[in-house]
């Protein structure tokens, strides 16, 4: 396995915002695949162990990016703190669809890009912004999902709970991890209703047709293994890798500081590096 990466960040200005992001890459005279990870809900890009993860694909033969979607509550300051629950509460899935066209946009042109091999891997949430950009976007070749989402709607509130948030505009979401009430305006709500048609993952799988990987674990609290059976039901195009007794970060933790990855991510980093090069001439 290759140890000499090229690692820097950018800050990619767009026209309303700034995405930080950063790359991974092994010196190379050939043009490499380019691979974006995208975080999921209460994510980032520094989460865990993702950037060992990062690492092992780059060291496959990729051109690897991580960014934080502008408003998922850290800053470019502090990027690995929710600092900024206004811009969290601000959020919506549209937001997010931009923010990686635009990260897209910012990388395929690279010298070191192989532009007609784009790949883009979701965790969780981001499974689900993934398997949308891969549909609407000409630009991209593959698409990975890790304990990806198949629904955005069923994950809104209902019933009172819906009429309560409705009539204070607001409801709140508490952080496992750092106990943090986030919170989230009925505008979420009001952006998904008017764009459902582009925003509806279920219909962009059944219009896939690119090379897709579906990783999920049988032991996963969050996102069930069904919703991964349905992806690979809608994808015609997929491979679905369950991955026996891993939960929904496969093994990682916030923070993590081993060397190694946990073997379940592990696995998924392998069978992912594999999935790209095995398909990304075809």
């Amino acid at each position: 396995m290759k140890e000499n990466l090229i690692k820097d960040s950018v800050i990619i200005q767009t026209e309303s915002t700034k995405i930080l992001s950063d790359y991974t890459y092994p010196a190379s005279e050939d043009k490499l695949p380019l691979v974006i990870f995208c975080h999921g809900y209460k994510g980032f890009k520094d989460w865990g162990a993702w950037h060992i993860a990062m690492d092992y694909i780059a060291n496959s033969g990729c051109f690897v990016v991580k960014f934080n979607f502008t408003l998922n509550g850290t800053t470019i300051d502090n990027p690995t703190e929710f600092d900024d629950l206004e811009a969290f509460g601000r959020n919506t899935y549209t937001q997010e669809q931009n923010d990686l066209t635009e990260v897209i946009n910012h990388y395929k042109n690279l010298p070191q890009v192989d532009a007609s091999n784009v790949y883009l891997i979701g965790h969780s949430r981001g499974g689900g912004a993934v398997v949308l950009q891969g549909y609407h976007n000409a630009d991209v070749k593959g698409v990975i999902t890790w304990a990806g989402v198949s629904d955005f709607r069923k994950r809104f509130p209902r019933g009172a709970r819906f009429e309560e948030w409705k009539e204070q505009g607001v409801f709140y979401s508490e952080n496992g991890r750092t106990k943090q009430q986030m919170p989230h305006y009925f505008t979420f709500w009001e952006d998904y209703e008017e764009n459902e048609k582009v925003l509806n993952v279920q219909t962009a799988a059944q219009h896939l047709k690119k090379p897709t990987l579906i990783v999920q674990g049988t032991d996963d609290p969050a996102v069930n293994l069904k919703e991964a059976q349905l992806l690979h039901q809608w994808i015609s195009s997929s491979l679905l890798d369950v991955i026996d007794g891993a939960d929904h970060v496969f093994g990682a933790k916030h923070p993590y500081t081993e060397k190694k990855l946990p073997k379940h991510l592990q696995q998924v980093a392998e069978d992912t590096a594999k999935f790209i090069q095995e398909t990304k001439n075809n």
